[in-house]
């Protein structure tokens, strides 16, 4: 274990801090653009491998693995250093990419997947705690604009990425070149991050606490993942899973009740001002998933558009959402009431929700796009807010496990509902008939938009709840 940081540490310079912060850039970069690469791929993945009954489950398992593990990662991250831990994480994505590119069939295909994803958990979550303690929360948004512009870049580059390949080269390409990609952020990581100020005390992982949350968590989107499709709802599998899933959640909530110290520590969740922040954000950002999901169905469904023509219409809400995001950066830093911009635009995120819950089977395409920019405009700047509350509410030596905790609820929140709007929208049979009948269609995407502006409202209920800290101005 490496020593604990010293009580004073040398700031800084602004040069210092953005070759660490070119560090995780790539890391992040990886992280973000994984799963969006790999998904244009799969129809080609299927055709090659001669199997399309688990194919699901290239997604599925790497979003199982990641969820499962950011915990993990948080406070290892908080135990052993940063450094340490997001190297272990891109060691597990070149393992991870390299099973993937050698694969012969899909089950070794999804093992792959799954190894990628145990280090996708520390990709993103990590490099995020590494900013926290490195820029005072008051001067973060000039360094988070770095952040916002690689994800927005990632979200371009992924899909067009991935669709390239497999249609003219070979799908394998794709995880061949996470290998010298990963090997690149490793040696950036490992030279870079040793400049990175120490603040990791003695602490021990609760072994224990780790098995029951990732136990918990697997089961939990396992489930998720297959009922009402490979079993129905009501199946004994499914019974048994979820009976399952209860009690290993109930197992973590006893053992961070009984442990001396518990994977996260009970300090973290009883913050106030993270709990509010945690669910502003978590519930926000699962709406904003299950949305890129669900709206290039509706407007196949509803409008009638070719799968290419709606992924298209959805280049504005995404767009909305990161330029928001890095605006909100930007004016967090110099506002005394922070919370104040991401308030009034989640009001008009409610409004444009609702309009299009009210107006789902008879908006034209010119206003949808319009709706769902103000929905990507108004969600956007609760993001940077929240996790500059979070990390600006926990001591330096509690970073990790804060934020990752964050990314962790989100994750967990957002395959929920992903789950819950596919059941709204296409049910047990596949959604055969909705796709078949407009109004029938139409009447099921009222329901989700109206889940969707009531989400919203519960964001925007958190986020005025959250006290409003002044922002530390320096790091000690």
């Amino acid at each position: 274990m490496e020593d604990a940081a010293a009580p004073e540490q040398k700031l800084l310079t602004h040069r210092e801090t953005m070759w660490i912060v070119a560090g995780v850039l790539l890391p992040v970069f990886l992280g973000s653009m994984d799963q969006t690469s790999v998904s244009s791929a799969l129809p080609s993945i299927g055709h090659a491998l001669g199997s399309s009954s688990l194919l699901s489950w290239v997604m599925a398992a790497n979003l199982l693995t990641a969820t499962a593990s950011t915990p993990l990662y948080g406070k290892m991250s908080d135990i052993y250093g940063r450094r340490l831990s997001l190297l272990l994480s891109i060691g597990f994505y070149i393992l991870g990419a390299l099973v993937a590119a050698t694969a012969v069939n899909l089950p070794m295909l999804i093992a792959g997947r799954a190894l990628q994803g145990l280090g996708t958990g520390g990709l993103i979550s990590v490099p995020m705690t590494v900013l926290g303690d490195i820029v005072a929360p008051k001067y973060r948004a000039r360094y988070y604009t770095y952040f916002s512009v690689t994800y927005i870049t990632s979200g371009f580059v992924g899909p067009i990425y991935g669709g390239f390949i497999s249609q003219h080269l070979d799908w394998s390409v794709i995880f061949w070149s996470n290998v010298p990609m990963g090997l690149i952020a490793f040696g950036l990581v490992n030279h870079l991050l040793k400049r990175l100020p120490r603040y990791e005390r003695p602490h021990k992982l609760d072994l224990l606490g780790a098995a029951l949350i990732v136990g918990a968590s697997s089961t939990c989107m396992f489930v998720l993942n297959i009922g009402g499709k490979a079993f129905a709802w009501s199946s004994p599998e499914i019974i048994c899973l979820s009976v399952a899933s209860v009690l290993l959640w109930i197992g973590f909530i006893w053992r961070l009740l009984a442990a001396d110290e518990p994977l996260i520590p009970l300090s973290v969740l009883r913050n106030r001002i993270v709990f509010y922040a945690n669910a502003s954000n978590a519930v926000g950002w699962a709406i904003v998933m299950a949305l890129n999901i669900f709206l290039p169905m509706y407007l196949q469904a509803v409008h009638g558009l070719s799968p290419a023509s709606s992924g298209l219409h959805m280049v504005g809400f995404m767009t909305a959402v990161n330029a928001s995001a890095l605006v909100s950066a930007q004016l967090a830093g110099r506002l005394t009431h922070y919370k104040y911009p991401p308030l009034v635009t989640l009001l008009i995120c409610t409004a444009a929700s609702a309009y299009l819950a009210l107006h789902a089977g008879t908006i034209d395409i010119m206003t949808f796009e319009i709706v769902a920019v103000l929905i990507g405009i108004g969600f956007g700047p609760v993001a940077p807010v929240t996790t500059v509350a979070v990390q600006n509410a926990v001591p330096l030596h509690q970073m990790g496990i804060a934020i990752s905790t964050m990314g962790f609820i989100r994750s967990l929140l957002a395959t929920s509902l992903v789950a819950i709007y596919g059941v709204i929208v296409l049910g047990q049979g596949g959604g055969a008939g909705v796709f078949g009948d407009r109004l029938v269609a139409a009447a099921h995407f009222q329901t989700i938009f109206i889940v969707t502006a009531l989400g919203f409202a519960v964001s925007f209920i958190a986020l005025a709840l959250m006290e409003e800290k002044p922002l530390i101005t320096k790091r000690s």
